[in-house]
């Protein structure tokens, strides 16, 4: 397809000093509310300076592109993809996972828009290099890293997919109640929810996740010995693993699988025990989640699609 038919989506996000211009209403309130509590407001507007100027930067190269859009992420739960677009998102890491779990094999391009600021896992490049980029991307010239990525579907037919990691819980701070099988196994739980990892989320959640557990076992006896190194899986490893969150045993539940592998025919299954409040959500994106009430089952797997991320 010639460069001028493939259309580019820019996806942005609003900066913490838009945020907060949001809330208060106008910035001026928004900096006395901070500095009232004796806290850098000059951190801030040079976050949205910088955001700004990479903005500004990528707007111009996709002006002498042609065809192209500007979206903001609240959106992205309900726009629709183009087979041939090809997809930037200019923010943190997070956009990027954001972005790419609604992508069904688009090249994503992610952009950072101060590397002082963020570390940039998956932002490899800046505004200024996206001129550049975007003819040998068009063309197919330019590499791509694949990305593996969960999906859970459930018993009416919802989906969701996600990037790093799935939560499946409660919406509050209540216990989550459910019926967990996997590998054969089946129990009845009661926990704080549990989280399922992809390759790539397993670099982050989960190994805070694991790393905290293991620290707490040590301090209180529980365990000793040597730490075994954390070993994170590759990003395009086709196996999800999964974890529980604060399992209580009791005489009504158990707490026994509470680790494990999902790979090609053996998913994760859940069938929810909570009248209400019971959520999945993806990716730290509470406000697109899917409601896991009682009797609903919820089927984990490793989702069909993979993500594209050029580097």
């Amino acid at each position: 397809m010639a460069r001028a038919e493939r259309k580019v989506v820019l996806v942005t996000r609003r900066t913490r000093l838009q945020e907060l211009a949001a809330r208060y209403q106008t910035l001026a309130q928004a900096r006395f509310y901070l500095e009232h509590l004796g806290a850098d407001f000059s951190d801030y507007l040079r976050e949205d300076e910088a955001y700004a100027r990479s903005l500004e930067t990528a707007t111009a190269a996709l002006q002498r592109w042609g065809r192209h859009q500007v979206i903001d992420r609240s959106l992205l739960p309900n726009f629709i993809f183009g087979t041939q677009d090809i997809v930037v998102a200019l923010g943190s890491d997070g956009l990027v996972a954001n972005t790419m779990k609604y992508l069904d094999g688009q090249p994503l391009i992610g952009l950072n828009p101060e590397p002082q600021r963020w570390d940039g896992l998956l932002l490899p490049f800046e505004a200024q290099q996206l001129h550049a980029l975007l003819r040998p991307v068009a063309m197919g010239q330019r590499g791509s890293r694949p990305v593996t990525m969960a999906q859970v579907t459930l018993s009416d037919g919802q989906a969701l997919r996600a990037v790093n990691d799935l939560f499946i819980g409660a919406r509050t701070h209540t216990s989550a109640l459910y019926e967990i099988e996997c590998g054969g196994l089946r129990e009845l739980q009661s926990s704080s929810g549990l989280i399922v990892s992809t390759g790539l989320g397993s670099t982050a959640w989960l190994k805070s996740m694991l790393t905290g557990s293991a620290a707490l076992a040590r301090a209180s006896g529980m365990a000793g010995g040597r730490d075994t190194p954390y070993a994170p899986l590759p990003w395009d490893t086709e196996e999800l693993r999964f974890a529980v969150r604060e399992p209580f045993p009791s005489r009504a539940s158990q707490a026994t699988l509470v680790w494990g592998s999902v790979r090609a025919g053996e998913p994760l299954l859940l069938r929810s025990r909570m009248p209400d409040n019971g959520t999945i959500f993806s990716d730290g994106m509470e406000a697109d989640a899917l409601v896991f009430s009682a009797g609903m089952e919820a089927r984990v797997e490793v989702a069909r699609t993979r993500g594209c991320l050029v580097v």
